[in-house]
């Protein structure tokens, strides 16, 4: 196959939350003060000037919500209600009764446990769904709320700084949120939970970029790892440790393999990648001043060749140049 150079996608997203349970509490506690940035309507076009950040996924209870049980599943608050078994086709939540199969709207209502870094689990519940449209056909979108024990209320697991809730997207599997260890940042395949990840975070903005993880690209080849690869691109996590080394606000451009996102524009190479992180990284990147404390996984020499699309590259990323009078 020809290598070819694709259209410009740019990327507002929110960064990642961290490495330890601690780390997590912290940032999550900040992420609801970021969230009223991403209220976007869903389905805009993505080709064109945005932002990048750090943001992975949203926070819950000032921990973060690693994954939802599909086990225990149940239409409504009555345990009469559980579902016989729970799972997901693409975005589509899926489910089984004594009295027959259930999908999509039909789970508004429905009652999930929600898996806490602490440890803890937490009942979420659904309170909306919208059906994809159009070119996001494929993409629905679950407004999502958890039960707070201590306020004795429902509050949106997904929150903008207004309180209202931001909408999720259901994936498969789950994600490591640690930072800085192997494996940090990674998706993890567990066939018995599934993400709710929020809009405007990584894991949701990349498939609003087109790389939905469950589809397949347009030469018929699995988009999860072009899915990954994005999640790290966007998040500057050059070692694939689940480190972000950018800031909310910087400007990247994007473009990949499979012809989903092409690039328009002249800018920088700053990195090649796939779903580990960077095969290589040019010295000047997003994280400015701050060292990035790895090692290219390819020579620098070549770094950002079309060519090396045909050698693993997933994802290649563009930095603009300095401003005149820049320091």
């Amino acid at each position: 196959m020809v290598a070819r150079r694709m259209v410009g996608a740019w990327v507002l997203v929110l960064g990642l939350t961290g490495c330890s349970v601690s780390a997590v509490d912290t940032e999550a506690s900040e992420l609801g003060q970021r969230l009223s940035e991403l209220s976007a309507p869903n389905g805009r076009n993505l080709n064109g000037r945005n932002l990048n950040g750090r943001n992975l996924n949203g926070g819950e209870l000032g921990q973060m919500l690693v994954s939802v049980r599909f086990a225990g599943a149940r239409r409504s608050a009555a345990e009469s209600s559980a579902l016989t078994r729970t799972w997901l086709e693409g975005s589509v939540l899926q489910g089984e009764t004594p009295d027959g199969r259930v999908s999509g709207t039909d789970f508004v209502g429905a009652r999930f446990t929600g898996n806490l870094g602490s440890g803890d689990t937490v009942e979420l519940r659904v309170d909306d769904v919208q059906p994809g449209t159009d070119a996001s056909a494929g993409v629905w979108v679950y407004r999502v709320s958890y039960f707070s024990p201590e306020d004795d209320q429902w509050k949106p697991a997904c929150p903008a700084e207004d309180g209202s809730g931001l909408g999720a997207i259901p994936v498969a599997g789950a994600w490591d949120y640690r930072q800085g260890v192997p494996g940090g940042g990674g998706r993890i395949r567990d066939a018995s939970v599934f993400t709710f990840a929020c809009e405007g975070a990584a894991i949701a903005k990349c498939i609003r970029f087109g790389y939905q993880p469950w589809a397949r690209t347009p030469l018929g080849l699995p988009m999860e790892d072009l899915h990954q690869a994005c999640t790290r691109m966007v998040r500057a996590d050059f070692c694939g440790d689940g480190t972000s080394y950018t800031q909310d606000g910087n400007w990247v451009n994007l473009y990949d393999v499979a012809g989903v996102q092409e690039d328009t524009e002249t800018w920088s190479v700053e990195a090649e990648w796939d779903a580990d992180g960077a095969r290589c990284f040019a010295p000047e990147t997003r994280a400015g001043s701050t060292p990035v404390a790895c090692g290219s996984r390819l020579p620098l020499l070549g770094c950002g060749l079309r060519t090396n699309f045909l050698l693993g590259t997933l994802l290649m990323s563009e930095v603009p140049p300095e401003p005149p009078g820049a320091p």
